[in-house]
């Protein structure tokens, strides 16, 4: 590990990314500490810290945010509103043919699609500050005006875009992976808190749950990197008046092509329940009855969400028509399947094959921590930070990472990161 480390320092171009990205980070963990204008940090702790708020989905949306939202500060909201705006384009764009043009447009499209995303998440944005701003006044965590109240709504709005900014910024001249590794920061943050909940846990607790989360921590590596190769024979063509020669190689399908993202995206989706609840004070008894985290349904619609959003995430990733043309159009085949449709159908089978597996791995990994707190008085603290769904999205951020890393690497000659 040491030497390719001193081999990336040693490399100018991925020296300055590397630092780049460290200095983002580094602002968007200043952000985090700094309390919006007019708002009492203390008061909002007290919030947080009396009748259960810091638990359930509360308790989630705090250590997405690295903590922010329990300080009211600058960065309250995270990211999270980009995450359910990309949701909702992505659904949008299967069922809206604009859409669906736009996205086969290549590059010209996909900056319009971000651009209608980059819309829609100041309008999540401005919702759910308006929303927290309503219950924090009403809870007498906010002793603040109208205008004061719409002076907050206005800087929790700003900061969104501001990070969804800083995300793209380290997409661009970064190590890649902004709005993942921005999340991937905020989890970190709270790691200590975690830690020093553990020590001070249950006799049962310290003694499982660091057997638990290696055990997590070897499923996530294994599943994430897990791979189905298919053959792929090219035969020989005329290219002009040379002949090119035929070769075999493979295609690799990945046990879990979605990544992280579709317990990023069931996460976000669930959270809007309770932002909504805030603005309805009659809906939050039902909203706490059947959205109480670590409940049997809480769990089930999470679980439900990330099987659901694996196979969509992965069918918009992956399209078995696009690629079996592909092929075809430069001369390769599988094996024992014939070109075009029929090709386009095996991979499809295949990929659902092995999608199944790679999203029940998901929902299980997700609703563990929900699971430790409900049934074996596991500590909040303590599950959110070394639970399950921080640690699948650490370790897939990190795999993602170096993995753009090694390519770096691999262009300049050097020994990759993953053996």
């Amino acid at each position: 590990m040491l030497s390719w480390l001193a081999n990336a320092w040693r490399v100018p171009e991925l020296r300055r990314r590397v630092l780049f990205t460290g200095v983002i980070l580094a602002l968007y963990r200043l952000g985090s500490w700094i309390p919006a204008p007019g708002v009492d940090s203390q008061s909002i702790e007290n919030f947080f810290n009396t009748g259960g708020r810091g638990s359930g989905i509360f308790a989630l949306l705090n250590t997405f945010s690295g903590s922010a939202l329990s300080r009211f500060s600058l960065f309250a909201l995270g990211i999270m509103p980009y995450v359910t705006a990309s949701i909702i384009l992505q659904l949008l764009t299967v069922v809206v043919p604009t859409l669906e043009r736009l996205q086969k447009e290549g590059e010209a499209g996909y900056a319009k699609i971000n651009q209608y995303t980059r819309y829609l998440t100041v309008g999540l944005a401005a919702a759910q500050a308006t929303g927290y701003a309503y219950l924090f006044k009403k809870s007498n965590a906010l002793n603040a005006n109208t205008g004061r109240i719409v002076l907050i709504i206005v800087t929790l709005t700003a900061g969104t875009c501001l990070l969804m900014w800083l995300g793209e910024l380290i997409t661009k001249r970064g190590i890649g992976n902004g709005i993942s590794l921005l999340i991937f920061a905020s989890i970190l943050s709270s790691i200590p808190t975690g830690v020093n909940a553990w020590v001070n846990g249950g006799t049962t607790e310290r003694l499982f749950l660091p057997i638990i989360a290696l055990g997590v921590i070897v499923a996530v590596v294994f599943i994430q990197e897990g791979q189905r190769r298919i053959p792929i024979q090219y035969a020989k063509r005329m290219v002009g008046r040379r002949q090119t020669a035929g070769g075999t190689t493979y295609m690799p399908l990945r046990v879990n092509m979605a990544g992280v993202i579709p317990v990023i995206f069931a996460a976000a989706i669930m959270a809007l329940p309770p932002t909504v609840a805030s603005f309805f004070p009659t809906t939050q008894v039902f909203i706490n009855r059947h959205f109480q985290y670590g409940s049997v349904q809480y769990l089930s619609i999470e679980a439900f969400l990330i099987i659901i959003f694996t196979y969509f995430y992965t069918a918009v990733q992956f399209n078995p028509v696009d690629q079996a043309d592909n092929l075809r159009k430069y001369g390769g085949y599988i094996p024992g399947i014939r070109p075009g449709a029929p090709t386009a159908q095996y991979l499809d089978r295949v990929l659902t094959r092995l999608t199944l597996p790679g999203s029940i791995y998901l929902a299980l990994v997700a609703v563990l921590p929900g699971i430790f707190i409900h049934y074996f008085n596991f500590s909040q603290a303590t599950s959110r930070a070394l639970g399950g769904t921080s640690v699948l999205i650490v370790v897939g951020v990190a795999l993602d990472t170096m993995r753009q890393m090694e390519s770096q690497m691999m262009m300049r000659s050097y020994e990759g990161f993953l053996k």
